[in-house]
């Protein structure tokens, strides 16, 4: 029979992971509502995210009660200083999506087909960074962990080649400056995603050898 701390443990983990599935959808959505130009879809994001606020200080509380109550050490200590931190994370994967939104115009620009495509793929792999990092969270997965933080790399490169193709288009046609530039900080906003997936992954590394890596993941 599990006892109350576990219990309290369990639900935790169970509160992190609902919070974790609505943010990857808003993230999902997000981009959807920045390719297809739905501003009604790029608006309901932006206003979840007080649903997402609340959870992140509900579970916020629930950890510092955890620790008060019961003092836990060694692997558990560990692993609710990694779900603290996570919560904030993805608190803040959740701020990259409402900016993305923000991006969403009525008005679709019908030249940036190579752009948008690029978006895309750099969004697909941002959303499976962050899937993967919190299946190893579930799975206490250090291995996979590892993995993610090596996939940081191929986000950032799509970021650059993004950059650049949006320069090259505002030099060819300046008209399209504007619509260039939504494009360039969505991107950014999908790299920052992608840097938060990492730090997630890290702390899944943390909480199994109980080592902080952010720094030194290549030593």
């Amino acid at each position: 029979m599990k006892s109350v701390f576990q219990k309290e443990m369990d639900k935790l983990k169970s509160r992190l992971l609902l919070m974790s599935a609505y943010v990857e959808e808003n993230l999902q959505n997000a981009v959807r509502a920045f390719l297809d130009n739905n501003v009604t879809l790029a608006e309901k994001i932006a206003e979840s995210d007080i649903t997402v606020n609340s959870m992140e200080v509900e579970i916020e509380e629930e950890c510092l009660k955890i620790l008060a109550l019961h003092q836990p050490v060694a692997i558990d200590l560990r692993f609710l200083a990694a779900v603290l931190r996570i919560n904030n994370e993805l608190e803040r994967v959740a701020d990259q999506a409402v900016n993305i939104c923000e991006e969403v115009t009525p008005v679709r620009d019908p030249d940036l087909h190579v752009e948008h495509a690029r978006i895309s793929q750099m969004a697909s792999k941002a959303r499976h960074m962050l899937t993967k990092c919190l299946d190893a969270f579930v799975n206490n997965d250090e291995q996979l962990a590892y993995t993610i933080c090596t996939m940081d790399d191929e986000v950032d490169d799509l970021n650059d080649e993004i950059a650049e193709l949006v320069i090259a288009a505002i030099q060819r046609q300046p008209a399209q400056t504007r619509s260039q530039l939504h494009v360039l900080r969505v991107a950014r906003n999908l790299e920052r995603v992608a840097d938060l997936a990492t730090n997630i992954a890290e702390m899944v590394i943390y909480i199994n050898i109980g080592k902080i890596v952010r720094h030194n993941l290549n030593n």
